[in-house]
């Protein structure tokens, strides 16, 4: 706003007003009780409702008036919670050490208020300029009447969260010049959805890749074990160079794929290797579900459920596995995806390519199979469950826990207590794939001496039938409109995961291409093919 730089509402746009009286003199005790002709225009008159215009434009005002002065227990007296906001407004200049501070309000959509900062981060003799668009909103106290500014940590800057603070220091550990496989830099900047990824990186690898630190405004995240999150760099230091599997034209392909839709993630590995080519996610709330997301993972389970029983004697690729409209397993009844015909005379390719949940539930109680047998197989032969994954950054290795009743069955498909990411998923393909269980991994096991885990993999007749039944599924199941155009060797499997409190089911899909496992997932994306598949099939064109 500038100092003596006046904001109003004018038929409900901001309009700056130049000259008047400071904000200083405002009488802050009226404020705090909400009486007083001095306090907010309408504050005592009304006392309930949404905030006029008139009051979302001198709350606005006087808030930012404040901020941008550095009175931090006066801006904090506008919000509706006080505490909270003097600390993290207190912190903004004692512990970040913004200073010149200039704040440009825009125009109020209804109680809607954006604003430009415009500052200086100063420490030690080194400063650079800091600027960034935030909003506010203006909201009726509860208890007061007043008109006040709805705290948020966002306010303040809009990557804040709640128990997040500012901080201007020394880093905790040296910055890092992590490269891809063929070279190239990977940084936050050109790769967005790496930005949590590397900063992980930053904080397990900073002092072994050799740097020195710098000074940085970061993102602390109070204690939840998160990496600071860097927003500025006043000094350098040396930056360490750390190696990664990371292939910069798969990364760039899996970063647009998962714009695509809305809380989406994608991995991609390599098969003859176990090197993560690619990490994408499209989040609202920076979680990495693609290494650590832990939901159930639909019709893409049914790999593993296939091997099971093609290992066990049950059933090979071509034996019958008939596919009707219902299955019942201890008294709970299982139907496949609305329109799909019953298939009597199916045998396990076909009914594996077409996703039919009733055709794999009518072979789980056969010998020799118990509860424990689906769990055998993701443990021993695709090294899931076991939590002994060591891909160089925090990571969730699946869960399939044996159980009896109903669970048993819904397991099979992908439902029940199973729980996967896309990470996961990845790693069950190239194993099918190549009969190997190559433990999926970001950064060389040799760099700090890591031990991958093992399993002892598939029989290879069991590993050509499931790429072969994955092949149909690609070129004339379930996931051949998304896997279509491409070229090579390719093969899919699709799965829609329901979900509690959900009215749309999750979207999974993986599938290969030569030499590349992808796999992805879409909340609320509905069938596999829907979301998920469109975004497999970027990164295998890109990749493989």
């Amino acid at each position: 706003m500038g100092r003596g730089v006046k904001v109003a509402v004018v038929g409900g746009v901001f309009a700056v007003m130049v000259g008047g009286a400071g904000y200083g003199t405002y009488n802050v005790v009226s404020a705090l009780d909400g009486g007083g002709g001095t306090g907010p225009v309408g504050a005592s008159a009304r006392e309930s409702g949404p905030p006029s215009g008139d009051e979302v434009g001198e709350t606005a005002e006087k808030f930012l008036t404040a901020w941008e002065k550095g009175d931090a227990t006066t801006a904090a007296s506008y919000t509706n919670n006080a505490a909270v906001a003097g600390t993290l407004l207190t912190a903004y200049g004692a512990q970040a050490h913004i200073t010149d501070v200039e704040i440009t309000p825009g125009a109020a959509a209804g109680t809607a208020v954006p604003f430009t900062v415009r500052a200086k981060v100063s420490y030690e003799g080194a400063s650079k300029p800091l600027s960034y668009e935030s909003r506010l909103t203006v909201v009726r106290g509860e208890t007061t009447g007043r008109a006040l500014v709805d705290w948020q940590p966002s306010l303040v800057h809009p990557d804040l969260k709640d128990g997040d603070a500012l901080v201007t220091e020394e880093s905790a550990t040296p910055q890092i010049e992590a490269v891809g496989r063929d070279g190239a830099v990977l940084t936050r900047e050109k790769y967005p959805s790496l930005g949590p990824v590397l900063a992980t990186l930053r904080e397990k690898y900073g002092d072994e890749a050799g740097g020195t630190p710098g000074v940085e405004l970061v993102i602390r995240h109070g204690n939840d074990g998160r990496p600071d999150t860097p927003l500025l760099t006043l000094t350098e230091g040396e930056p360490g160079r750390l190696e990664t599997t990371l292939s910069a034209s798969v990364q760039a392909a899996a970063e647009k794929a998962v714009k695509r839709y809305g809380e989406s993630s994608v991995v991609a590995v390599q098969p003859s290797t176990g090197e993560v080519l690619a990490v994408a996610n499209n989040r609202a709330d920076g979680f990495n579900a693609a290494f650590e997301g832990a939901v159930a993972p639909g019709s893409t389970m049914k790999i593993i459920t296939a091997a099971m029983l093609i290992d066990n004697g049950v059933a090979s690729m071509n034996d019958p596995a008939p596919c009707p409209d219902t299955a019942t397993w201890r008294s709970q009844t299982f139907k496949n995806l609305t329109g799909m015909p019953a298939d009597e005379g199916a045998t396990l390719a076909t009914t594996f390519m077409r996703s039919c949940n009733t055709g794999f539930i009518k072979l789980i109680d056969e010998e020799p199979l118990t509860d424990a047998s689906l769990t055998a197989e993701a443990e021993e032969r695709f090294g899931l469950g076991r939590n002994d994954w060591q891909t160089g950054i925090t990571s969730f290795d699946g869960k399939v826990p044996a159980v009896s009743g109903p669970d048993r069955a819904a397991n099979a498909i992908g439902q029940g207590q199973v729980q996967m990411n896309p990470l996961n998923m990845a790693s069950v393909t190239a194993t099918a794939i190549t009969g190997a269980f190559r433990q999926p991994h970001l950064v060389p096991p040799g760099l700090d001496g890591r031990r991958p885990a093992t399993a002892k993999g598939l029989p290879q007749s069991t590993a050509a039938q499931l790429k072969q039944m994955m092949r149909l599924t690609a070129t004339q199941g379930t996931g051949r409109t998304a896997m279509s155009g491409l070229d090579g060797d390719i093969g899919a499997k699709t799965g829609s995961a329901e979900v509690d409190g959900q009215t749309t089911s999750n979207s999974w899909f993986t599938g290969f291409r030569n030499d590349v496992a992808a796999a992805a997932m879409t909340e609320e994306g509905g069938h596999g093919g829907d979301a998920a598949g469109p975004i497999v099939a970027d990164v295998l064109r890109a990749g493989g």
